[in-house]
């Protein structure tokens, strides 16, 4: 099995990594090479403290992730907890999952927040998960998630006159065993929504799925995230930079020990 360190990111060219608060200490991010840290919102209880965002932003560019339709973080309600984000901390302004919103809270209409969130934010990036046109429309940095037309996707909008930044965020494994990569993202994967349709619906998502709908998980773990060996991935890296991408934004799937970090 090969595994790519930490210390080896930048070489394959991800400059960025995503954490989750609840998986991992933020703070371990020290010991990574890369040049971008962005923090995922799982609920209020995960939000790292001031403290925290500052010490990362000491050697990284750090944001965090602004549900605008949340409490504490909308910008035309309650913005207590955004508010308390150091002037040294970026934002990923985003619709917000709905498995981490109040039932109240999903019914929140979205484009009046994210264009108020942007207005008030300094070089925000802007999520397109689900709302495409919309984060579009601010002209911010996109920050789309990896798919099987995300080449394709990127070229149209450089095509079109899109001069913003575009960044792609990719669930990571960095290993050739198909069983790790399984266990890893296959779960996340057979979520989206090809994916889903194409799998039986009472089929697992991981290393014990068998047959064709196997064989059928793991290349869409292929499309989905990044995952391989060094030059499996570097090429992939490559050919999204060569469409027009900026940043390569890494969910240690797998979590840091993986990354050697």
């Amino acid at each position: 099995m090969t595994v790519i360190t930490g210390e080896r990111l930048a070489n394959v060219g991800i400059d960025a990594v995503a954490l989750k608060p609840s998986e991992v200490d933020v703070e371990r991010a020290h010991k990574l090479d890369v040049q971008t840290v962005t923090i995922d919102y799982e609920g209020h209880e995960h939000v790292p403290t001031p403290a925290a965002f500052d010490r990362l932003a000491e050697q990284f560019d750090v944001r965090a992730t602004v549900p605008v339709r949340a409490d504490g973080f909308d910008p035309l309600g309650d913005d207590s907890v955004r508010a308390t984000l150091p002037e040294s901390v970026g934002e990923v302004l985003v619709a917000g999952h709905p498995a981490y919103l109040e039932q109240d809270e999903r019914k929140r209409a979205i484009a009046p927040r994210l264009g108020a969130a942007v207005d008030e934010s300094i070089d925000p990036w802007v999520g397109s998960e689900g709302v495409e046109r919309i984060a579009l429309a601010t002209g911010q940095t996109q920050f789309e998630l990896l798919s099987r037309s995300t080449i394709r996707d990127v070229r149209a909008l450089r095509d079109a006159g899109f001069d913003g930044k575009i960044a792609v965020y990719a669930p990571t494994a960095l290993t050739d065993d198909e069983d790790t990569v399984l266990d890893a993202v296959g779960e996340y994967t057979g979520r989206r929504g090809p994916v889903r349709a194409a799998l039986p619906d009472d089929c697992p998502h991981d290393s014990t799925i068998e047959g064709d709908p196997r064989e059928t998980l793991l290349e869409a773990c292929c499309d989905y995230a990044l995952v391989g060996i060094r030059d499996t991935v570097s090429h992939r890296v490559d050919c999204l930079r060569e469409a027009g991408v900026d940043h390569i934004v890494a969910y240690p799937a797998r979590g840091l020990d993986s990354l050697g970090a």
